[in-house]
């Protein structure tokens, strides 16, 4: 596979897609700053994947230290960040110091935001074990954290020197995991790819089966776009950035409504996406046929497509109002222009917003 680059002038960095890769001494080794590191995985990874990188690590005469978080997304809180910094003071780590996120979505933000603040910033790598972690979070440098009143609200922009996306250790992964993961494929295709969202109605069979090529080329596609979106929107000034957050206002109040870890997070987006293609169809934007083209493809990645029942009206736009985009109380929505075409859109009048709800099954 061609190795991709996050364009960012000096602070420019490699993806790496293939198999075998995240353990390969000469494509981690070369960004290691210092001589210590800190590895932090979960409980469903290391026993998989951490003795391996440790040993590459230990090799080259590194001084190699480990924590291991508990898996899941109600962990990414105050709380268990702390266990990073209690385990890089614990081993006296000081500012030479590099951190190797190895795990899935949790991990990464988590050990990109321990990194962007200890010491006050060190080094950081980024070995992605899950789908949705390889095409989506461990690019672009967000790290961050959840707050019981809103998702990925409290965090930094770092951004890793390097990310090795193995797509052989997408074959542990559970299926639940590669569906949400697909979630996020198939977002790019809808915000600015209509070549490659036909691909996916195409290829899904193949995906769902995890034909290695076709996974391959899917991660290579979606980094290859994400790439693109961060080198010409950085840190989200220009409402760019903004469009990889389609359908991410109503996943997000559906995480928080539901506690963290009950849905995964491309569960909710994709029915996030699903309520913004239904807004967008009400807008006058897109077709019927449109939206059902997208609940057939969500269907066939083995996604949901209705809100929780247990979720009102209520609770929902209240979560939808502690969202990043809003800007002065406004809320900010990114729709569908038309199918490959994202635009950030100001919702004065909500009587819309509240008739996608409905359809979703969010009771008033």
């Amino acid at each position: 596979m061609p190795v991709l680059t996050v364009a960012l002038g000096q602070r420019s960095y490699p993806i790496h897609i293939d198999e075998q890769v995240f353990a390969q001494a000469d494509l981690l080794l070369p960004h290691i700053v210092g001589r210590q590191v800190m590895l932090v995985s979960n409980t469903t990874v290391a026993p998989l994947y951490l003795a391996p990188v440790r040993e590459v690590l230990q090799k080259a005469g590194l001084t190699v230290a480990d924590v291991i978080l508990p898996d899941g997304e109600q962990y990414k809180d105050w709380q268990h960040l702390q266990l990073i910094f209690d385990a890089l003071l614990q081993a006296r780590f000081g500012r030479k110091v590099t951190l190797i996120a190895l795990g899935g979505g949790v991990i990464g933000d988590m050990t990109g935001f321990a990194a962007a603040t200890y010491q006050r910033g060190v080094n950081f790598i980024q070995i992605p074990t899950t789908l949705l972690a390889q095409v989506d979070s461990s690019v672009g440098g967000k790290t961050g954290i959840n707050h019981p009143l809103g998702k990925n609200m409290i965090g930094a922009f770092m951004q890793p020197q390097v990310v090795l996306a193995d797509t052989a250790v997408l074959r542990t992964l559970p299926d639940r995991e590669l569906s949400a993961g697909l979630a996020e494929v198939i977002k790019y295709g809808l915000i600015r790819d209509t070549t490659f969202l036909q691909w996916l109605h195409e290829q899904m069979p193949a995906l769902m089966a995890r034909e290695p090529a076709v996974l391959a080329e899917a991660v290579a596609r979606s980094c290859q776009h994400k790439a693109e979106v961060v080198a010409a929107d950085e840190l989200e000034q220009h409402d760019v950035r903004a469009l990889l957050n389609l359908g991410h206002t109503f996943g997000h109040a559906i995480e928080t409504n539901m506690g963290y870890g009950s849905w995964l997070h491309g569960e909710a987006v994709a029915v996030g996406m699903l309520m913004a293609a239904d807004l967008s169809q009400r807008m006058g934007w897109i077709s019927t046929s449109e939206v059902k083209e997208l609940r057939t493809l969500l269907l066939a990645a083995g996604l949901p497509v209705q809100a929780p029942v247990s979720i009102s009206q209520a609770d929902f736009l209240a979560a939808m109002a502690v969202d990043k985009k809003n800007v002065d109380g406004q809320l900010r929505l990114v729709l569908l222009k038309r199918v490959g075409e994202a635009v950030v859109v100001d919702m004065t009048d909500l009587s819309l917003v509240r008739d996608t709800l409905a359809a979703a099954g969010v009771t008033a």
